[in-house]
């Protein structure tokens, strides 16, 4: 069993349809190792990259499969434990979603993720939820968002009234937008602004100003 691999990076293979894959060479031999969209992203020629693998092996094939964590390939293996669900679904699921997105849908009984993973069916979905319950580690606890800097909520507040809102209302879309923000963009005016207003929206508008 092939459970890992060190080397340098001599092909790169990115596509839309998502047959994302890497040659690594390790002691003068390439391995083909299909992986997740977000390694053959940052994989650059020439470059060293280490990955946690495992061999499939069909009657037909070998094929080599990557992830840059340890959690990723223990999530991979036990997803082929699904009925209906083969490597390459497998690998469409964590490509599409994060361990701890895949532990969240699991224990919340939600096969809505999965069935919006290209090639994963209703049925497979469905299948996914039942099979995994009690096989993954529960997700990890969120981090609590960090505290937004008083002028930048100032600042996105009086925008948002000035657009016309009242402030009250301007003050609690602030807030929740900024709750459902990525940081980088809590620290920014122009974009917490922009969530706020997508917040709010043209009912919103329409319903609370004057």
């Amino acid at each position: 069993m092939i459970s890992s691999l060190r080397g340098t990076v001599l092909h790169v293979a990115s596509s839309a349809g998502g047959a994302d894959s890497v040659v690594v060479e390790v002691g003068g031999v390439g391995f083909s190792v299909a992986v997740p969209p977000d390694v053959a992203r940052t994989a650059r020629v020439g470059e060293e990259l280490a990955l946690h693998t495992t061999l499939i092996v069909r009657e037909d094939a070998l094929s080599l499969f990557g992830f840059a964590s340890r959690d990723e390939l223990e999530v991979f293996g036990t997803m082929l434990t699904v009925s209906g669900v083969g490597p390459k679904s497998a690998l469409g699921v964590l490509s599409a979603l994060t361990v701890d997105q895949i532990a969240a849908a699991v224990a919340e009984d939600d096969d809505k993720p999965f069935r919006r993973v290209s090639g994963i069916g209703p049925k497979t979905a469905k299948l996914i939820v039942v099979q995994l319950q009690g096989k993954l580690a529960p997700p990890a606890a969120a981090e609590p968002a960090a505290p937004l800097a008083a002028d930048i909520t100032a600042r996105v507040v009086q925008a948002v009234a000035g657009l016309g809102w009242p402030e009250r209302v301007a003050g609690d879309a602030v807030a929740r937008a900024a709750e459902a923000a990525s940081e980088a963009d809590r620290a920014s005016v122009q974009a917490l602004l922009r969530l706020t207003l997508a917040l709010l929206g043209p009912a919103g508008q329409g319903a609370t100003r004057g």
